[in-house]
């Protein structure tokens, strides 16, 4: 009974082992090289994407928050509905 179980294991570890040794000589080839290139690239474009929607609507956050500065200390209310026209603009993009 033994015997069987650790014929089974050690058949197991032969198939992960040769599974992830094939995984290793495809991202060798070119072609997987290719493949963790184009995915590097694809998360870089992401992440630089998000950075950017982040930082449009800090700026119009921020522009909100000088124009009702701007207000109270003069009275003089400049434009708040452009500017909450491009903070809309930009929470959709």
């Amino acid at each position: 009974m033994k015997g069987i179980l650790w014929f089974g294991l050690g058949i197991a570890a032969g198939v992960a082992a040769s599974r992830k040794a094939r995984s290793a000589a495809h991202r060798i080839t070119p072609a997987g090289a290719a493949e963790n290139v184009g995915d590097g690239i694809r998360e870089l474009a992401a992440a630089v994407g998000s950075f950017g929607a982040e930082v449009r609507a800090g700026m119009v956050q921020r522009e909100a928050e000088l124009h009702s500065t701007v207000a109270q200390r003069t009275g003089m209310d400049l434009g708040s509905t452009s500017a909450s026209g491009r903070a809309s603009a930009a929470v959709r993009a």
